[in-house]
């Protein structure tokens, strides 16, 4: 079965194109179609709403079965008004740039000490107007991670990822920054959505 998942970002694709190989699911992204490619604006609350606000956008402008995920970011140790969630850049009204984000969250894990972090995700798929199914369950949520008040040691920044030089394995003490990519994009892809396509794809049947 060949599906779009609707997003520009290669890491992704490939991480869901490994996961999914042995499904039988040929996977594309969206730099794979030959259309112009509509501007979904992700102005939901929840990783829920905004996967839901991709899906039906881009459906409506291509018209194959395909896939939008998001994400948001949630940390234990902080209060309601304060949760990153949908909008870990987004401050105070204010969109952060990488060293300004790095700082807004060290200085969050100085205040109240290493941040418990996880991600939530979300998924919505449609394959035809009468067939959408969408979940953002636990299963699919990242594994918890920590948010330190000390950056790596190196000083040197993944463009886009600023976090990685904050975030530690909890198991292990690494740095996010020091994990081989291939195990970061393996991290991505939880087994609930592997679930969640057993579930509602025809043909497939969840164990």
């Amino acid at each position: 079965m060949k599906l779009l998942y609707a997003t520009g970002n290669p890491a992704k694709l490939s991480a869901m194109q490994s996961h999914l190989k042995d499904q039988g699911i040929e996977l594309t992204g969206l730099k794979d179609i030959k259309m112009q490619i509509p501007e979904i604006e992700e102005d939901g609350k929840t990783p829920l709403e905004n996967a839901r606000k991709k899906a039906s956008g881009y459906y409506e402008a291509f018209h194959i079965p395909l896939f939008s995920c998001d994400s948001g970011l949630y940390i234990d140790e902080l209060p309601e008004d304060l949760q990153p969630g949908v909008h870990v850049r987004n401050v105070g009204g204010k969109c952060l740039s990488d060293e300004e984000m790095l700082a807004y969250y060290a200085g969050l894990a100085e205040k109240y000490g290493d941040l418990t972090a996880r991600y939530r995700n979300a998924i919505c798929l449609v394959l035809d107007e009468n067939h959408i199914c969408a979940a953002m369950e636990e299963n699919m949520a990242s594994e918890p991670f920590l948010i330190t008040s000390k950056p790596h040691k190196d000083g040197i920044r993944k463009k886009g990822f600023p976090l990685d030089c904050l975030s530690l394995d909890r198991k292990t003490g690494m740095y996010y920054y020091d994990r081989p990519q291939e195990e970061l994009e393996q991290i991505a892809v939880e087994d609930g959505f592997l679930e969640f396509f057993k579930k509602h794809l025809p043909g497939k049947k969840a164990k």
